[in-house]
C-alpha cells in the first residue's frame, strides 16, 4: 500500500477522516469533560502529545513487532506516554489534572490513538506516521474545542474561563463575559445532554458543508451537447 502524501494525510486528520466527526471515536471524554474551552484544550494536548508519540514509538518498531503481539505491544507504548502525560499535567497544571480527573489516564483506551497505532503507524514510515499523528490529534482537538466554546458560551455566557488552571495566574483575567454579567445560563449546555446535542450539530454541519461542497464541485463540470453526427461514405479526398 502506498504511503498517503503529507497534503492528504493533513487533509484527512483535519477534516475527511477525522477522528471525532467521521470515525467517531474517542467520544467519551470528548463529551464528558468538554463542559469549558479551558478542559477541551487540556485534554486536547494530552491526546495530541500522546497520539504523535505513540504513532512514532509505533512506526519506528514496526518491523520488530509480530503480528501477534501488534496489538497488546501498541496498547503498552500507548500507556507509557500517557503515563508522561499524566505525570507532566500533575506537575504543571494540577488543578486541571483534579478537575479532568479519569479522563487523562483514559487516554490509554481511547480508540482513535489505538486506531491510527494499528491502521497507519504499523503500516507506514517514521515520518508520515509522525504528521498522521499530529494532524489526527489537531483534528481531535479541534472538535473539542469548538463543542468547549459552544457549552460554555451557551451554559455560562463566557468564554475562556479559568484560563489560569492551564496557563497560571497570567490567564486569570481571561474571561470574555460575552453575554453579559447578568446572563442566567442554560443548564442543559453544561450537562452530558449539552454535549450531545452539540457534539450532533457539528457532525450534521460538517456533513452539510461537504454536501454542498461536492454539489458545486459536480455543477461546475459542464455537460457538453452532443454534436450531430455525420456519416461520411466514400474516400476523402
Amino acid at each position: 500500500m502506498a504511503t498517503p502524501g503529507f497534503g492528504e494525510i493533513g487533509r484527512n486528520g483535519l477534516w475527511n477522516n477525522n477522528p471525532a466527526l467521521v470515525q467517531l471515536l474517542g467520544l467519551c471524554p470528548l463529551l464528558a469533560v468538554t463542559g469549558s474551552v479551558v478542559n477541551a484544550i487540556g485534554l486536547g494536548l494530552a491526546t495530541i502529545g500522546v497520539l504523535t508519540c505513540s504513532n512514532l514509538a509505533v512506526s519506528i518498531v514496526r518491523r520488530q513487532m509480530p503480528e501477534t503481539v501488534r496489538l497488546p505491544a501498541s496498547v503498552m507504548i500507548i500507556a507509557t506516554f500517557v503515563t508522561c502525560a499524566e505525570l507532566l499535567m500533575k506537575a504543571f497544571t494540577y488543578e486541571l489534572f483534579l478537575v479532568l480527573g479519569i479522563f487523562i489516564p483514559l487516554i490509554v483506551t481511547n480508540c482513535a490513538i489505538l486506531g491510527r497505532a494499528d491502521a497507519f503507524a504499523s503500516k507506514n514510515p517514521v515520518l508520515p506516521s509522525l504528521v498522521d499523528g499530529v494532524m489526527m490529534g489537531l483534528g481531535f482537538t479541534g472538535v473539542l474545542i469548538a463543542i468547549g466554546a459552544i457549552r460554555e458560551l451557551l451554559g455560562r455566557g463566557t468564554l475562556f474561563a479559568d484560563m489560569d488552571l492551564l496557563l497560571g495566574p497570567v490567564a486569570k483575567d481571561w474571561a470574555i463575559p460575552v453575554l453579559g454579567a447578568d446572563y442566567p445560563g442554560f443548564l442543559v449546555a453544561v450537562l452530558p445532554p449539552g454535549a450531545f446535542l452539540v457534539a450532533g450539530l457539528l457532525i450534521a454541519a460538517k456533513n452539510a458543508i461537504d454536501a454542498g461542497i461536492e454539489r458545486r464541485r459536480s455543477q461546475r463540470v459542464k455537460i457538453v451537447p452532443g454534436s450531430k453526427r455525420v456519416r461520411v461514405t466514400g474516400k476523402i479526398g
